[in-house]
């Protein structure tokens, strides 16, 4: 296994500057990881950087709290896609979940997804604030909506990535729907784990790290 073919390596601090975000994609160059992860507002440096390379550009939206309008999401999300980037990770309506607002937060990323049209939409779920009954809504809405994966979490929240999490996700969708893990995992042999509990995308800002110790 490639473990470096699961990886998006990424970089989302807001001190992120242009010679960090280089630094990101030229080592996602070197180690052919599958894509790289940054904020919207970096995606066309990122772009540029990455265009002779198979590297992808994954680019946040809603991010970290998810607490944006959803006219302001889907403007981001396709200002993204038109800027060159591959994938969006969007977060979603927490508040809005979490108070049963489930037309509200199938809508919105129904509208991300069609604003993106055939490019991957990855939600994010937070699972820290969420109680496993949230966490299984929570994926059941992202995939009636259309999204391609769902994904734990931001890195910005009080928790991470759990493998009980991952087992309560996989089980929550179809395998048309691939599951991220993200925020926590500091070893190769930790990705391989999850790797091996559904996981198809490991965001980690420790990508050359992980590619060291599986």
């Amino acid at each position: 296994m490639l473990l470096n073919q699961f990886i998006d390596h990424t970089l989302l601090k807001p001190t992120a500057t242009p010679e960090e975000i280089t630094q990101l994609c030229n080592e996602a160059i070197a180690h052919q990881f599958y894509a790289v992860c940054v904020n919207s507002g970096y995606v066309h440096l990122a772009v540029n950087l990455l265009k002779f390379e198979k590297v992808r550009v994954a680019a946040t939206v809603g991010f970290p709290l998810g607490a944006m309008s959803a006219d302001t999401k889907v403007y981001e999300a396709k200002k993204c896609i038109e800027e060159g980037a591959d994938e969006i990770d969007m977060v979603m309506n927490i508040g809005f979940l979490k108070s049963g607002l489930i037309k509200s937060v199938r809508e919105e990323i129904s509208a991300v997804k069609k604003g993106i049209g055939t490019k991957v939409l990855k939600v994010i779920l937070e699972t820290c604030y969420l109680t496993d009954e949230e966490k299984t809504l929570a994926c059941s809405i992202a995939e009636k909506a259309g999204a391609d994966y769902v994904k734990t979490s931001t890195g910005f929240g009080t928790g991470g990535a759990t493998l009980e999490d991952i087992q309560l996700m996989r089980e929550a969708v179809s395998m048309k729907v691939k599951i991220k893990a993200s925020g926590g995992i500091k070893t190769g042999k930790e990705a391989i784990e999850y790797i091996a509990h559904g996981v198809s995308r490991i965001g980690t800002s420790n990508g050359i790290q992980l590619i060291q110790t599986q």
